[in-house]
């Protein structure tokens, strides 16, 4: 898993799945889609405007705690 944000662009983006696979883009918002992969699985989210919607992530970044990957 990898979480990062580019404040160039202001997306924050969520990756579960590391290799690049063929996904189908489900937009729920403006700002926020996620990629659908092979079997349903979720690939990866990804929020535009993110500065907007989560406050503070400009002056504090992005803190992950107690985070557990399950194989």
């Amino acid at each position: 898993m990898k979480i990062s944000y580019d404040p160039a662009v202001d997306a924050l983006s969520i990756r579960f799945v590391e290799e690049r696979v063929e996904c189908e883009v489900i937009r729920l918002s403006d700002q926020v889609a996620i990629d659908i992969g092979p079997g349903e699985r979720i690939v990866a989210i990804e929020v535009l405007d993110a500065s907007i919607l989560v406050p503070h992530l400009v002056d504090v970044g992005i803190s992950v705690e107690n985070l557990a990957v399950a194989v």
